[in-house]
């Protein structure tokens, strides 16, 4: 029933004639001269034909019937590669494979030329990219809005086992995804000066005068649905300057001025997250923002229409929604159009902008909560500068009027900060102009009113709601994980794709011990082909008869890569003590994935430290194959989809109550690795939904974290009392790892002994005593098959499917537009 809407009059020799037609027209070249980007671009464009025809009659459709649209506004979009998904969304993954041998190309050998699009650090960007996927499936009329960035995040490789950035150079052979429209481009401005004017009923009118501009041109990629003909849109916006180049200057003899104009624009959309620890890196961040929300908001109102009438509709007929702070702007930018451009009176603007608007919030830590000086949005956004201060002064206004003679709280909530130095709270600017407010997975939603945004709960306890996290099945199942997708197939039909609360229907298979067998037997070729990637993409060398453990994030302090590194110096040091016999150990690979932010000097500390307790411990004889480190550089999509189905052990272990949600925790539990880790984030319902006996717990929870805090946490301490704990971090301060010298992680030792800001030496034990427990869980092959296999069957509800249903209830109510 939910099988893809394949395309039953394309034969083999028609995709066969497409693609060679292609070749001819599009790329200019015979099959014998044609190059690996010929060939790849051809197989794209030629898949990309059979979904245009639904993309455009679901825009048709979605016109005509005025549907209220879902604009996802998202810095980030951490697509993956394109080419499986599409296929899976068309029917035509056994036509495209079986055209390509027909000319003796190898399909797989095609696919393997794709370069995903580096448009996402993390979970974030991940998160939006299975939230398009899940819009377009549920028929939801929906665009998701960002930046086209032109170098994305950068390539990481080691030099001596320390990051290096590399540009990301995804865009240098094109991409046959994307429809660009430079005809619909918009002007969006920056700088200048507001001139203040009085209409005749005494009104004041407010023209921003700019000082400079550049064109966001937007670039199409089709989303389209599973099991449906619904194709919605991503709208990429890339920056471009207005007049790009000056033939006077030029003819001067002054080239580079005269393509100074151009440089500048450009720069807006060349890096995704540019280092921002200078002031010209933040003012480059900020241009970011505004640059893409500006556009995205211009374009959604002209889709309504632009009379008072029209925009009176625009809450029947548009809801943003704010992923993170990033596109926070977007609310100054919806009045200064409705107010200034459109002529409408401030207090009905405000009714209509509050409408239209959500806020998600994806922190805990108040670090990333992003503020903006008042100097730089001056400078850059004068005019949304004076809006925010008149929502402020009407949002403190309404506190005082509840709560008054508390200063003090109106200090805390006001949407501008006085210290330490004069800015716009960008979270409470979100929170008080929009309807909804929601966290990510159950806990964070609770410390998000409890903690973080306490005293606008506590004014609004009706705005705040949940949404946990998913993702989507299709990409992360169906198409990384074929072996699992086809045993599921054949145990319960193929309607779970689509409905993942079908995979309760696994739970029986449990307990049968010839699908337990089947199920191993998956496990083991996915870790074969993971074996086979790493060795051919990093020159890696792992044994695929080991547990392994896996721990793949982005590198921060908070998700304690460092508690992972101390377990495996600990194992490394009882062998090297003669404690742990490696021959009788099961054999075990851990492997890292990890990107660390260019400016973040302690998350790239760590990284070093990891590849050099990898290479010392690899090269160890006395190891004996026991214990093995892997950390393949530039961890991405596309490696996520090998190495997450081949995982047995994912590490989840950040502090109670740091982690918002985490994503790839859910990825790992539905394709069958046990979850180790503490009761943070989505962990809590994951170990809900799974059982207590299929998840390793360990650690404080968040109250016990908040109270050891409170009376003072002395990390020494713990040094002193564990001999584990000590021997591990004297092996590392004695220089074993790094050739004798003892300065090289002194930094990171020093952190841990004195400052230790997320616990790591205050959950040691606890996380020691529960990896010793999974050791003696994984001997047992067999239990250890039923409680993977569970897992999978119990992880239904993280569908970002279900997620997107859940914020159509609580938060959008956007009915479907079924495309026929």
């Amino acid at each position: 029933m939910n099988q893809p809407p394949a395309s039953p009059s394309v034969s083999v020799d028609d995709f066969t004639t497409d693609f060679i037609s292609r070749l001819h027209n599009s790329r200019g070249v015979d099959l014998e001269s044609a190059s690996d980007n010929d060939l790849y671009s051809a197989l794209a464009w030629t898949v990309r034909k059979h979904l245009i025809d639904r993309w455009l009659v679901t825009k048709r459709v979605q016109r005509e019937n005025k549907a209220k649209t879902v604009a996802y506004l998202s810095a980030e979009y951490l697509l993956g590669a394109q080419l499986h998904n599409m296929l899976l969304a068309s029917g035509l993954g056994t036509v495209a494979r079986e055209s390509m041998a027909s000319l003796g190309l190898s399909f797989d050998w095609l696919a393997e030329l794709e370069v995903e699009p580096g448009l996402g650090n993390g979970g974030l960007g991940r998160l939006a990219a299975c939230f398009v996927d899940s819009l377009a499936t549920l028929d939801i009329p929906a665009t998701g809005y960002g930046i086209r960035y032109q170098h994305g995040i950068f390539r990481q490789t080691f030099v001596d086992g320390r990051q290096v950035e590399q540009p990301d150079n995804w865009l240098e052979l094109g991409s046959p995804w994307e429809f660009p429209h430079p005809e619909a481009s918009i002007v969006v401005h920056f700088g200048g000066h507001v001139e203040h004017t009085t209409d005749a009923e005494g009104n004041d009118l407010a023209a921003w005068k700019p000082a400079w501009n550049v064109l966001a041109v937007p670039y199409n990629y089709l989303v389209p649905g599973y099991g449906t003909q619904n194709v919605n849109s991503l709208r990429l916006w890339s920056a471009r300057a207005t007049q790009s180049f000056d033939l006077q200057i030029f003819n001067s003899g002054d080239y580079e001025n005269a393509v100074r104009a151009q440089t500048y624009a450009e720069n807006i959309s060349q890096v995704l997250y540019p280092e921002d620890s200078t002031p010209q890196g933040k003012e480059l961040r900020l241009q970011q923002q505004y640059f893409f929300v500006a556009a995205s908001v211009q374009e959604m109102i002209g889709q309504v229409g632009t009379s008072l009438d029209e925009l009176r509709t625009l809450p029947q007929r548009v809801v943003f929604q704010l992923n993170d702070t990033h596109p926070v702007i977007a609310i100054p930018e919806m009045m200064r159009l409705l107010v200034d451009v459109y002529g409408m009176e401030w207090d009905e603007a405000w009714g209509i902008t509050r409408s239209v608007f959500n806020y998600t919030c994806h922190t805990l830590l108040p670090e990333a909560l992003e503020v903006w000086s008042v100097d730089l949005l001056g400078r850059l956004l004068p005019r949304h500068l004076e809006i925010i201060y008149r929502i402020n002064d009407d949002f403190v206004a309404e506190v005082r009027e509840s709560h008054p003679g508390n200063e003090l709280l109106v200090r805390r909530m006001s949407i501008i900060q006085e210290q330490p130095f004069r800015a716009v709270r960008m979270a409470h600017l979100a929170t008080v102009g929009s309807t909804k407010v929601n966290g990510v997975a159950a806990l964070h939603s609770e410390l998000l009113k409890d903690k973080v945004l306490v005293d606008f709960s506590n004014l609004w306890p009706e705005k705040f709601t949940n949404v946990t996290n998913g993702v989507t099945p299709r990409r992360f199942v169906k198409i990384a994980n074929p072996g699992l997708s086809s045993l599921i197939d054949e145990a319960i039909g193929t309607d779970w794709v689509k409905d993942l609360s079908q995979l309760s229907r696994l739970e029986p298979f449990a307990d049968d011990a010839a699908f337990r067998e089947q199920f191993r037997a998956v496990k083991a070729a996915n870790k074969t082909r993971l074996v086979e990637t790493l060795r051919k993409r990093d020159g890696i060398e792992l044994a695929d008869d080991a547990i392994f453990d896996v721990m793949v994030k982005r590198l921060h302090e908070y998700k304690r890569q460092m508690l992972k590194v101390l377990h495996v110096v600990t194992l490394y040091d009882k062998i090297l003590r003669g404690e742990l016999d490696p021959e009788s150990m099961t054999p075990r690979v851990v492997i890292f994935g990890a990107k660390a932010a260019p400016g973040y000097l302690m998350a790239k500390e760590i990284i070093a430290l990891i590849n050099a307790v990898g290479a010392t411990i690899n090269a160890d004889p006395r190891v004996k194959g026991a214990l093995y480190v892997a950390f393949p550089a530039n961890y991405n999509v596309t490696l996520a989809e090998t190495l997450i189905p081949a995982a047995d052990l994912s590490e989840q272990i950040s502090l109670a109550g740091k982690e918002a949600s985490g994503t790839g925790n859910m990825k790992f539990a539905l394709n069958g690795a046990l979850t180790i880790g503490t009761l943070d984030g989505a962990n809590v319902e994951i170990r809900e939904l799974v059982g207590d006996d299929n998840f390793f717990l360990f650690g404080l929870t968040e109250p016990e974290v908040a109270t050891l805090q409170a009376k003072g946490y002395v990390p020494s301490a713990y040094y002193e009392a564990n001999a584990s704990l000590k021997n591990a971090i004297d092996l590392i301060a004695s220089g074993a790892f790094s050739g004798g010298n003892r300065q090289t992680f002194e930094g990171i030792v020093s952190d841990l002994l004195w400052h230790d800001r997320f616990l790591v030496l205050a959950d040691y034990q606890a996380y020691i005593e529960a990896q010793n427990v999974v050791e003696s869980a994984y001997a047992d092959q067999d239990a250890w098959a039923k409680s993977a296999i569970l897992n999978v069957a119990r992880s239904g509800f993280f569908s970002s499917d279900r997620s997107i249903r859940d914020y159509l209830d609580r938060i959008w109510h956007t009915p479907a537009v079924p495309v026929q």
